[in-house]
């Protein structure tokens, strides 16, 4: 089985282009689906950002998982293969590891940090796994993920002074104004990312805010928590003209504020400058905006420089950070390591059951006056005597897992015990779920290890 990333981030792809390629909430189950049957992918997830696409797959070859995947992307978003690749990164394996654990301690992002990746990470994972379409590997690795990702941050200053693309668009605000005090905003929107702007807005003294979103119930919760004023889109016109700054980043697939609402606008304003920063992705503000007199657009991509600034104090903790994700992914290779073991230990386990239930058996019927509880108690420390026999064996076949010549010790262990009968009854369940589901994939009791958080 091999591990696969394939897709794009910001320093790949520019906004022009990651706003065409953007799954939905609303379209991923289907896009699961649709990806998990197909040929080779074993398990998936995709991870959809504004500032990244990403598939992480499971397959059981590596070039027909890089070619299905690829086309999976092309063929979802209509676009051809060979206009696609130029944006798109393959990572695999060991590299395809380390790069989702790089992911969730917020070392790949725009702003080195950032905590909003790590949740983004695992409802992207908690979505897949409601689809069914992940597995014992993923299960594995994704867990270690996060739980890695909440570490780093509570553990490193990785994330001290948090900040996010909403507060860099509010510190390229601040550099324009040099304060927020006496000035009007507008935020369109009111999701996640609207809130986070509206705190930064707030705490950086900003005079009056306006809240605009198309649920009114969502904007009404928003200007409630803010102390803000809620307007309608039909009411674009006059909060524009009472707005200095203009922060955009809601969820819908079209422009919300386009060439139609300036118009006249300008000559309203007299003269007094409108700075737009629209963070969505796909783009809520017409870029044609920008060519207009007095109005100063810029788009998530012009945050970049406003990030470069924070990333000096950051990069201090990232060497603690790669020693960190270098002994998780030591951990997770020796998992997958003991994972090979599995049918072996589940083999040798139910022999020494049988066993014990074979010698159970004999004593009832020698001993027919033993009571209920005399069997109990016996029943008990038989399996005891069991259970403290395999201790030992088991731990030294996990370790022997680990070894450069694990096939052969592992077959010594296997002919020790002569666990061949039980071994060949495991791969006959795997050649019936193979059957079952067209693909090749765990055993059944591996199959179903599933993720708590």
């Amino acid at each position: 089985m091999h591990t696969l990333v394939i897709g794009f981030d910001y320093k790949s792809a520019p906004v022009e282009i990651r706003e065409k390629l953007v799954f939905t909430q609303a379209q991923l189950p289907h896009a699961l689906a649709q990806l998990r049957a197909t040929k080779s992918i074993m398990e998936c997830i995709i991870l959809s950002t504004c500032n990244r696409t990403e598939v992480y797959v499971v397959a059981d070859q590596l070039h027909t998982g890089r070619h299905f995947t690829k086309t999976f992307l092309a063929n979802w978003f209509q676009i051809d293969k060979e206009e696609l690749a130029p944006y798109l990164r393959v990572r695999e394996n060991d590299e395809a590891i380390k790069h989702l654990f790089r992911v969730v301690c917020g070392l790949h992002s725009m702003v080195i940090g950032e905590t909003q990746i790590l949740g983004q990470v695992k409802q992207a994972f908690l979505c897949a796994q409601k689809e069914k379409v992940t597995g014992t590997i993923f299960n594995q690795l994704f867990k270690q993920a996060v739980t890695l990702g909440k570490h780093v941050h509570s553990a490193t200053d990785i994330s001290t002074q948090a900040v996010s693309i909403s507060y860099a668009a509010v510190e390229l605000g601040k550099k324009i104004f040099e304060t927020f005090a006496g000035k009007h905003v507008l935020i369109l929107g009111a999701g996640k990312m609207a809130q986070l702007t509206a705190t930064h807005i707030q705490a950086s003294g900003a005079a009056h805010m306006m809240v605009m979103n198309r649920t009114e119930e969502k904007a009404m919760e928003l200007a409630t928590a803010y102390q803000a004023d809620v307007y309608s889109f039909a009411q674009m016109a006059e909060a524009l003209e009472k707005a200095d700054v203009v922060i955009s980043s809601t969820g819908s697939l079209d422009f919300v504020l386009t060439d139609s609402h300036v118009g006249d606008l300008l000559e309203k304003r007299a003269g007094r400058p409108l700075f737009m920063i629209d963070i969505a992705v796909p783009r809520d503000i017409e870029p044609a905006l920008a060519s207009y007199a007095g109005v100063h657009l810029y788009d998530i991509d012009d945050l970049q420089h406003i990030v470069d600034e924070n990333k000096q104090e950051r990069l201090k903790e990232v060497d603690k950070i790669e020693v960190l994700i270098a002994d998780e992914i030591d951990a997770y290779k020796s998992w997958l390591h003991t994972l090979g073991v599995v049918p072996l230990i589940t083999a040798l386990r139910e022999k020494a059951l049988i066993i014990q239930g074979e010698t159970m058996d004999s004593i009832e019927r020698k001993l027919p006056h033993l009571s209920e509880r005399d069997l109990k108690v016996l029943r008990k420390h038989t399996k005891s005597i069991v259970n403290q026999m395999l201790r030992d064996p088991l731990t030294h076949i996990k370790e022997l897992a680990m070894t450069p010549d694990a096939d052969r010790s592992l077959e010594l262990v296997m002919n020790l015990f002569a666990l061949e009968e039980q071994l060949k009854q495991a791969n006959v369940e795997k050649e019936h779920y193979k059957s079952d589901t067209g693909k090749i994939s765990y055993l059944p009791f591996v199959e179903g290890m599933a993720l708590r958080m």
